[in-house]
């Protein structure tokens, strides 16, 4: 098969390895517009780099629905691969190659449509996500799956170490429906509408804790906002990093965000229970263990803001 693959971030590098592994003929690979980044240095998408590395022609548009379907035409492709491409795509760029465009999405469709399923999994302590196959439609996530992988999310685990293993998987996942497509067996289902949900993009205000909440609520948030935007509270005045933390059970006194000494424990009382701090980073410091932390800083006492 003759395929145009289109992604940009580091999750769409195994994928786009898979598909240049699999036999099949990568015509060209589509990548957001380069970056120019301080002293007017210039910066290509993860996805660019790796294209260029593999010898693959990379094409670059500042809106592909606008200004290339003349060119993608041209390439007389049979499908399309998207894989966190970062653009919507036109019925008339869909409607291009005879075998469709499928997508490479992570999360078990119908649940976490949309730019950051992989967080959000962690951050509502799912306990199983995974890769999905699907073809892709103009309606964001919603088209027929042709195949689901699923994976375990481990219990300490973090948005970013799931990202990395979930890129793998995506690219093993992508081997196998380009496989079944070029052996005419592919087939593709209907998701669920009435199981549809939506994730959006994250800010960096997401990461904000809320110590009015559970402590196991917000020990899998911060998980799920690390390594981006990351976990975060105020203690006077000054921005502290939550880097690592974790639940533990906890019925004694204090305020909602008190920091308390529990033996060898220094943690932080939540409306249920409380987080066990690890480590942190302190606005214009660096990172530590919360002990090296608390030689240079008395907190305890102190309730976060």
């Amino acid at each position: 098969m003759r395929i145009v693959f289109f992604g940009t971030p580091d999750f769409a590098v195994p994928s786009l390895r898979a598909a240049n592994d699999s036999g099949h003929d990568i015509v060209a690979v589509v990548t957001q517009p380069d970056k120019e980044r301080d002293r007017r240095k210039v910066s290509y998408s993860p996805i660019k780099q790796a294209a260029l590395d593999m010898g693959l022609r990379v094409l670059q548009f500042d809106k592909v629905s606008r200004d290339g379907v003349e060119q993608l035409k041209a390439l007389n492709a049979d499908l399309f691969v998207t894989c966190a491409f970062g653009q919507i795509l036109s019925q008339a760029i869909l409607d291009i190659p005879p075998l469709g465009t499928i997508n490479v999405h992570g999360s078990l469709l119908p649940k976490y449509r949309g730019a950051a399923p992989i967080q959000r999994a962690v951050i509502n302590g799912e306990k199983y996500t995974g890769i999905t196959i699907m073809r892709t439609a103009l309606q964001v996530d919603s088209g027929d799956i042709l195949l689901n992988s699923v994976m375990e999310i481990g219990e300490r685990e973090t948005a970013g170490q799931l990202f990395d293993r979930m890129a793998v998987e995506g690219g093993i996942a992508l081997k196998k429906a380009l496989d079944l497509i070029a052996e005419g067996k592919a087939v593709y289902t209907p998701q669920d509408e009435s199981k549809a949900t939506f994730c959006p993009m994250l800010k960096k205000d997401d990461g904000k804790l809320d110590f009015t909440l559970d402590a196991k609520s917000l020990d899998n948030l911060i998980r799920g906002v690390t390594p981006w935007p990351s976990a975060y509270t105020f203690v006077d005045g000054k921005r502290l990093k939550i880097l690592s933390a974790r639940y533990r059970e906890y019925n004694g006194a204090g305020e909602c965000g008190e920091i308390i000494a529990v033996g060898d424990d220094i943690i932080i009382k939540c409306a249920q229970d409380a987080l066990s701090i690890e480590e942190v980073q302190l606005e214009g410091g660096k990172r530590q263990d919360i002990f090296s932390f608390m030689r240079g800083h008395d907190i305890v006492g102190k309730v976060l803001q």
